[in-house]
């Protein structure tokens, strides 16, 4: 298992946020870390933070009054009364022993968030994947209808440019993460589970301990609540069945003739997404959505229908939905530089992979697919990779890096070099690069006018699209495709998962279900 047991993990409803004093955030810099920090700050919490590396959010936080120290070392402990840290941070990290050793109270990252969430009534959004998308159009929609909800999200709504407010109103919605087990202690008002495939193996083992886990996150939630789950996911639906057959209340969505709330003439194109939805045979009428791929069609009307089930106005979901602009590094457009157009996604696991290429290949229309793509996590890459292989395939070309997999230890047959054979694209279609620079380089030599290239997977290549901009344009202005610096660029070479001068944590947090 990647992370601490949950067995130590303390349920939701013992603390409140207040009662954690002064809070200190080991990593603050990744998305669910510097989320969790935001809230509190904005609760007039005092809060501080370590970092080895400037990450974007650092900024924001001093902003608000938050103390960021730009180093790991025991001082940074000094008046603090709560260390929070999450599943990335190592056991033996000297600010956690210094912590234990001075008496403190230490909280993994999801028991600090369940003290936040005392009080209010819990939307919580699980799932293999479509988590973050699906956690901020809740949040969008609960917007919309004037409710002001509290949110914790595991990625950033491109609008609200934040993944986490302290609102007014009685609802919070989070994002629930089940890759260390964690989101057991959580106690939702609702639950949102929008699919259950194979993921984490090395918590789990086997698809059905998950399957079972997610059982038991289900099982907490509120007997005057509900359950969401997809009726086109055969995980999800299989759940349903176990929780009606124990008398829950479930509910479910889907283009399946039995689901709860039916989706029918659900149409996609590169202006986005539209679909009928009706419950009991009323009809709720169309929603439209201005991102495309049917994925987004299926996480949308989880929104939809938890807006019904809370007796809200269904043209709040309508309005929000027509005007959600998308989550940072979910189908996030980066620019476009020598009639090259470049987008970032975070896809990482097979299902998520395949969704988002084959939307990707839409947009695209008659130009080329070129995807950069970083594998997250040695275990699931190992485990998973005839599958990641196969959703890679799609493209048309593919530059693959080297895993990144932080306190990860690597195996025999570990790793991109071993991805890369099992891809089944032809040779000259596919290169496995043997340093973070020559990514840039590799795409302008590749890529063609009207193509499509898209930054995809582990965290850190998000931070690769402006570097494939700046290369493809320079690579414009020598007015040649391939005219580019650099010289040869690697093969099939590991690098040991090392990515250099990366801008970011070197404890990146683990909330994003890494």
């Amino acid at each position: 298992m990647s992370g601490n047991s949950t067995a130590k993990f303390s349920p939701a409803g013992q603390l409140t946020a207040e009662d954690l004093g002064a809070i200190h955030l080991i990593g603050a810099g990744g998305v669910g870390m510097s989320g969790l920090a935001r809230l509190f700050l904005t609760r007039g919490i005092s809060v501080s933070g370590s970092e080895l590396r400037e990450w974007p959010s650092l900024a924001g936080l001093r902003a608000l009054g938050g103390t960021i120290h730009m180093t790991h070392e025991a001082a940074n402990l000094d008046g603090v009364d709560t260390v929070v840290y999450s599943s990335a941070i190592p056991s033996d990290h000297l600010e956690l022993v210094e912590a234990r050793r001075r008496g403190l109270r230490v909280l993994h990252r999801s028991e600090a968030l369940a003290a936040a969430m005392t009080g209010r009534r819990t939307v919580a959004v699980a799932g293999t994947h479509g988590k973050t998308t699906t956690t901020s159009m809740v949040t969008m929609v609960l917007q919309q209808a004037g409710v002001d909800p509290s949110f914790v999200i595991g990625g950033e709504i491109s609008e609200v440019g934040s993944g986490a407010h302290h609102g007014t109103g009685e609802y919070f919605v989070v994002e629930a993460d089940e890759s260390d087990r964690s989101f057991l202690i959580y106690r939702p008002f609702v639950s949102i589970i929008t699919n259950i495939e194979a993921d984490h193996l090395n918590t789990y083992g086997d698809l059905a301990n998950l399957e079972a886990a997610f059982a038991d996150f289900a099982r907490l939630t509120d007997p005057d609540g509900f359950i969401i789950t997809c009726a086109d996911d055969a995980g999800s639906r299989r759940l349903a069945e176990t929780l009606r057959a124990e008398g829950r209340r479930v509910y479910t969505y889907g283009t399946s003739a039995d689901a709860d709330l039916q989706l029918t003439e659900m149409a996609s194109s590169t202006r986005g997404i539209r679909y009928l939805a009706e419950i009991d045979g009323r009809s709720l009428g169309e929603f439209r959505l201005p991102v495309p791929g049917r994925h987004m069609g299926l996480n949308s009307a989880s929104a939809v229908l938890a807006e019904h089930l809370l007796d809200l106005p269904l043209e709040a979901a309508q309005a929000a939905l027509a005007a959600f602009p998308g989550v940072r590094r979910r189908f996030e457009r980066k620019g476009v530089a020598d009639d090259v157009l470049v987008y970032d996604e975070y896809a990482y696991h097979p299902t998520p992979i395949a969704l988002a290429l084959r939307t990707l290949r839409e947009v695209a229309g008659e130009g080329r697919l070129l995807v950069v793509f970083q594998p997250y996590r040695l275990y699931r890459t190992r485990d998973l990779q005839a599958e990641i292989a196969e959703a890679l395939a799609i493209a048309d070309e593919l530059v693959l890096l080297e895993v990144f997999g932080p306190g990860e230890l690597r195996g025999p047959g570990e790793g991109s070099a071993e991805l890369i054979e099992a891809v089944p694209l032809p040779a000259d279609r596919k290169i496995f690069v043997d340093s973070w620079e020559a990514a840039p380089v590799e795409v302008a030599r590749r890529a063609r006018s009207g193509d499509v290239v898209v930054t995809m997977g582990a965290p850190p290549s998000s931070l690769l699209g402006d570097q494939l901009l700046d290369a493809l344009a320079k690579r414009g202005v020598a007015g040649t495709a391939g005219a580019v610096p650099g010289g040869d660029v690697g093969g099939a070479t590991t690098i040991g998962g090392t990515v250099p001068d990366l801008p970011g944590s070197s404890t990146p947090d683990a909330s994003t279900a890494g």
